[in-house]
């Protein structure tokens, strides 16, 4: 073993003095395996119990070398001769006992690819460059040697039981990172696994997809049989009819909230008829739900709260009842026995004082955190630009030197510390601790990101999350040709799609996350995406909200927003009228939105329809009343009122005033004809006397009203050959009023003609007399 441990095959260059390390250390291993009973190396390991010590196995050993006058000094001596029997066979370790390992380099360098040389050249290829030489590319070399050494053969053997086996031992031993899923996907990049293979490991590790019903039941540990199997059977009657969310929450309130505790109260309940003590205690412990705070002196005390949700629970409750009744009539054999009288009365249902209670907390929550937002559109764009201008600072600084940004000076890491594959380091403070400036970096621009995208389109953080390079499309104006951008987004809550037009500003924000995202081959990468709502993986799609932590491509979370948002916000140093910091949530910019479209004139049904609400009524349960939009209304009806009955108007007019009052018909004339406006108001059509419908042209001057048409058609062919859209669409409107009017005049003019109706006339009905004149003779 020895002879095969100092031959070529566990020679590779640049670690002949590991393999020497090894050669000593696995004579002094064998020597001390010798001493423990069993007939292979295999048994005398396990027999020793060093797999016990975890990554202090090597102190039994070091205490027997030395007994015999050995100085084992360094004790890497040891490890790598460990690391030189595992790679060869002689002996196969535990998952758990290599991932409780310390020092790991040799292992990763020197005894995976001296197990499998060909598989790891084959890893290397298939692996970017800087990704290989980042912290989270030896983490993954690191992984895979470990599952190749504990489960023999070589890395195309590895399946993906073995990595979900390897996940699950590293949380008995450490606390797993995201980071570390990075040896699955460089594993899949190789093409190790099959075509249908997960494409993370969140997929069978951390996401368990959607439960059962009978396991959502079980959750609660009915004591009851009997009763366990109506809640299945009434849970899954309902379930068609409900999505995932939703049956998950009915089951919460009915097992859990209900019928747990009252197995709690009342042991061996077996019956939903309830009397009345039971039913007023259960109420009663509903109304409240206990809370841990923080006491002054840093402790913390469990109290008890008001329950936001008690009506709800109650309708639930009261819904399960009903229903239990309602089947027993259709289906008396499966339902009838377990009806029982109601003991929620619907007066106790009864939410509208609730409603005008969450609408008066929506509103304030509004009122206080509107006059906020341009603060922290501000302090979003700033910290998202220091950010950016603190890792040029790091990437410029030389590995191990000082720098300074913001007023501080920072020294950045080792380049075998450094952060990730793109490259950002690690960078310490004057004090000493660490700053992942790549995380910093990437929670500064996705706040900034998330205040921009909510607040000029009012979505969900569900839809949000949503957002793929697909959802930008564009539509074009039949009438016009103008290129209009839109964003589509997906159903989410209420199952409705619907497209948004993108301004400007949002045009802009849009542009600086797929730059961000696009990868190197100008394309952007697909990610799978899970909904937490659902419980189910969507298929990989070009979402914009996502980012690169160096092992993988992994979609935004709604908690990185929210942690994004809560840093960005105690940034600011807002309080609110308590003094305590002003937080915002997602779902606070969707209502400020929903406030200022109504208050700056956007009809209340176009903005239920941008929203995605099929009520219009919770349209304006967003949008948040002021006082001063109260106060200016009142102000506006006493104005009308005192306008349309003045208190002088029955007093006696001066010679002055009567004069004016007549002489405002002759000061009514316009150039083309008569104003009809009524006397002592003010032109509302800012005297664009062509389109106001009160100018009664005067036929006499329908010559100069016909040169206005003919100058508007002019200008309006100047105004499209030059591409002034928004000016010929004005044009063609007068040009259509001058027409409207030339019509009317020409109607007036016929009207006015002499019309003969074949009648006779006076002359030839009415007597006369003539006079014969005289001839001479």
């Amino acid at each position: 073993m020895l002879a095969t441990l100092s031959g070529p095959s566990f020679l590779l260059a640049g670690q002949e003095s590991t393999q020497a390390l090894g050669v000593q250390g696995a004579r002094w291993l064998l020597d001390w395996l010798v001493t423990f009973s069993g007939t292979t190396w295999q048994q005398r390991w396990d027999a020793s119990g060093a797999a016990r010590w975890g990554s202090e196995w090597s102190t039994p050993v070091r205490r027997w070398l030395l007994a015999r006058g050995i100085e084992c000094e360094p004790v890497m001596m040891l490890d790598c001769g460990l690391a030189g029997l595992f790679s060869a066979d002689v002996v196969r370790p535990g998952l758990e006992f290599l991932l409780s390992q310390r020092r790991t380099a040799f292992w990763r360098e020197w005894a995976g690819p001296c197990r499998d040389r060909r598989g790891f050249a084959r890893l290397q290829a298939g692996t970017d460059a800087a990704m290989w030489d980042s912290m989270q590319g030896r983490t993954a070399r690191w992984y895979i040697t470990a599952l190749i050494l504990v489960k023999g053969g070589g890395i195309s053997k590895i399946t993906v039981g073995d990595c979900v086996q390897l996940r699950i031992a590293e949380r008995i031993v450490c606390t797993p990172g995201n980071s570390r899923h990075g040896f699955y996907m460089v594993l899949r990049d190789i093409g190790c696994f099959p075509a249908d293979s997960p494409p993370s490991l969140h997929w069978v590790t951390r996401r368990k997809g959607q439960a059962s019903v009978e396991d959502m039941v079980d959750r609660y540990r009915v004591a009851n049989p009997a009763v366990r199997a109506v809640f299945i059977d009434y849970l899954s009657e309902r379930q068609p009819a409900l999505d995932y969310s939703t049956i998950e929450d009915l089951a919460r309130t009915l097992v859990g909230h209900f019928w747990a505790d009252l197995e709690k109260h009342h042991p061996g309940i077996d019956s939903f008829r309830l009397d009345r003590e039971m039913a007023t205690a259960w109420k009663r412990r509903l109304q409240t739900r206990p809370v841990r705070r923080r006491q002054p002196d840093g402790s913390f005390a469990e109290i008890q709260v008001p329950r936001v949700q008690y009506i709800n629970l109650l309708t639930a409750v009261r819904a399960f009842y009903l229903d239990l009744a309602s089947w027993s009539a259709a289906d008396p054999a499966r339902w009838a026995y377990w009806v029982a009288p109601c003991p929620i009365t619907p007066a106790e249902t009864s939410s509208k004082k609730l409603e005008r209670r969450r609408k008066a907390r929506m509103d304030q929550r509004t009122r206080e955190r509107l006059p906020m937002l341009p603060t922290l559109v501000r302090i979003a764009e700033q910290r998202a630009s220091d950010a950016k201008t603190f890792v040029a600072a790091a990437l410029a600084a030389a590995p191990g030197g000082r720098f300074s940004a913001g007023g501080q000076v920072y020294v950045r890491s080792k380049p075998w510390t450094r952060a990730g594959a793109n490259d950002i380091p690690i960078v310490y403070d004057e004090a000493g601790r660490r700053i992942k400036l790549r995380e910093l970096e990437n929670r500064a621009f996705w706040a900034w990101a998330s205040v921009e995208v909510l607040r000029h389109t009012g979505v969900r953080i569900e839809e949000l999350l949503e957002i793929s390079h697909h959802s930008i499309t564009q539509y074009t104006l039949p009438s016009t040709g103008e290129i209009i951008p839109l964003l589509q987004i997906a159903p989410s809550k209420s199952d409705e799609e619907r497209v948004l037009v993108v301004g400007p500003e949002l045009a802009d924000v849009l542009s600086a996350i797929v730059c961000r995202v696009r990868g190197t081959d100008g394309r952007v990468p697909l990610v799978p995406f899970y909904d937490i709502a659902e419980r189910v993986w969507s298929e990989p799609a070009p979402l914009l909200f996502q980012w690169n932590n160096g092992a993988q491509v992994r979609p935004v979370s709604a908690g990185m927003i929210r942690t994004a948002l809560t840093e960005l916000l105690e940034a600011t140093g807002v309080k609110d009228a308590a003094g305590a910091p002003l937080y915002f949530q997602p779902h606070d910019l969707r209502r400020i939105f929903t406030t200022e479209a109504i208050m700056n004139g956007m009809p209340p049904h176009i903005a239920q329809l941008l929203l995605g609400h099929k009520d219009i009524n919770t349209t304006m349960g967003y949008k948040a009343i002021y006082p001063q939009e109260a106060i200016e209304g009142h102000r506006g009806f006493i104005a009308r009122r005192r306008a349309l009955r003045p208190g002088e108007e029955y007093r006696t007019p001066t010679d002055a005033e009567w004069d004016e009052f007549l002489g405002h018909f002759e000061r009514r004339k316009l150039a083309l004809g008569d104003c009809g406006r009524a006397y002592g108001t003010s032109c509302q059509h800012e005297h664009s006397c062509v389109r106001c419908p009160v100018l009664r042209v005067d036929p006499a001057q329908r010559h100069r009203l016909a040169e206005i048409r003919d100058n508007l058609t002019v200008r309006i062919a100047e105004a499209q050959q030059a591409g002034w859209v928004g000016e010929a669409d004005g044009l063609a409107v007068s040009l259509a009023a001058a027409e409207d009017k030339l019509s009317q005049i020409d109607a007036r003019i016929a009207r006015a003609g002499t019309v003969c109706l074949s009648l006779p006339s006076f002359p030839d009905i009415a007597a006369r007399s003539a006079v014969i004149p005289v001839r001479p003779d």
